[in-house]
């Protein structure tokens, strides 16, 4: 059964914000047991991150490599089972390019079972990751 517009917009809000609180034990209730997280080759976290642990493992593992001020949600595109939002990362260095991507969201059952996100220019971010790296 196809979630409505407002619940897609309501589920994808709730878990940016569940996930930049930290509360994984409310994040783990919005995913299935089989849920896929993928990162394209080209990134440095590349790979599929898999069940829920797996989706934590790799927000820590962003966290570690870049310093995230915001996710800025400027749109979000729905369809019966998926949405897609428009997204802005910034980084906590302002001299540094913020990164524009999208993540592609697929649901299940009222549930998220697969999020990939699409960099439109990955440099941004690898320059993000190498400036954190210099400081460290």
């Amino acid at each position: 059964m196809s979630m409505s517009p407002a619940e897609l917009t309501d589920f994808v809000d709730r878990l940016y914000a569940t996930c930049a609180l930290g509360d994984w034990e409310t994040v783990a209730t919005m995913l299935t047991d089989d849920f896929v997280a993928w990162e394209a080759d080209a990134m440095p976290m590349a790979g599929a991150y898999r069940g829920k642990e797996g989706f934590q493992q790799l927000f820590a593992r962003v966290m570690g490599m870049v310093d995230i001020v915001a996710l800025d949600r400027t749109d979000l595109a729905l369809g019966n089972d998926r949405a897609i939002a428009v997204l802005t990362m910034r980084f906590a260095d302002p001299a540094l390019a913020p990164v524009e991507l999208c993540e592609m969201f697929t649901f299940r059952d009222g549930l998220c079972c697969e999020i990939k996100p699409y960099y439109y220019e990955p440099s941004a971010f690898h320059a993000a990751a190498a400036a954190k790296a210099r400081v460290a």
